[in-house]
């Protein structure tokens, strides 16, 4: 099995997650990019691997338990570690409007993707973690689903990343006294397909403090929320 430090990354294969993934690999991690398409997570690695890095591209769909179940089993198999695990995949709904009128399934999809599936991988990869006593879970959350900053609309999206913090904060509790450290983050408003031109942050530096998040010491925080590497409000 292997001694190298193995890093799973959720939608990895663009944006903030391809950032993220790159930024570790630079530390020496061997990481799996992770997207819903075998032919979108090989081109993300084959481009990275332009630069020597260690990495491996990995199907994972994260609204589907059962790709999850056979993500985290290929894993298993193969390094027998997971050591972390940043919770990046996530949909924000054209239809996502405002609470008076949503269709529930919109959030009901939007809650299985950005929250259902962070959860049941927890689940899968905790027990990993804790047979070697280290790991690092990360929650891409966002300050649209901060209590202290909510406001209208968007509920699907809004509701998701506050379930998401609940999460943090629920397991975080669960696990204290041991080496796993979970927390979430906001990145910011970033140039991505869901944060558009217009938005005011590089995706390095969105991805700057979930690479922070994914490599701290063992006498680092969990439990909490952060924004350029600074704990936020819930």
């Amino acid at each position: 099995m292997s001694m190298q430090r193995v890093a799973l990354v959720t939608g990895a294969n663009r944006c903030i997650g391809y950032g993220i993934a790159r930024r570790l690999a630079e530390t020496g991690i061997h990481v799996l990019v992770s997207a819903r398409n075998a032919v979108k997570a090989q081109n993300a690695v084959t481009n990275l691997l332009r630069n020597n890095l260690s990495l491996a591209p990995l199907v994972l769909d994260v609204s589907q338990p059962q790709s999850i179940d056979q993500a985290v089993r290929t894993i298993h198999n193969k390094f027998g570690r997971i050591d972390i695990l940043v919770n990046k995949a996530g949909i924000f709904l054209k239809n996502d409007r405002e609470s008076c009128n949503i269709e529930p399934a919109v959030i009901q999809e939007t809650l299985l993707t950005n929250f259902i599936g962070p959860l049941i991988l927890c689940q899968k990869v905790i027990p990993l973690m804790l047979q070697h006593n280290y790991g690092r879970i990360v929650n891409l959350s966002s300050g649209m689903g901060a209590m202290r900053e909510m406001s209208g609309g968007y509920p699907g999206y809004r509701i998701s990343k506050t379930a998401l913090n609940a999460m943090t904060l629920n397991l975080a509790s669960e696990l204290r006294g041991s080496n796993i450290l979970i927390n979430s983050m906001c990145p910011g408003w970033v140039k991505t397909d869901m944060g558009g031109p217009n938005a005011t942050r590089s995706v390095e530096k969105g991805a700057e403090t979930a690479v922070w998040l994914s490599t701290l010491p063992d006498d680092g925080p969990s439990g909490k929320f952060f924004r350029d590497r600074k704990e936020i409000s819930w």
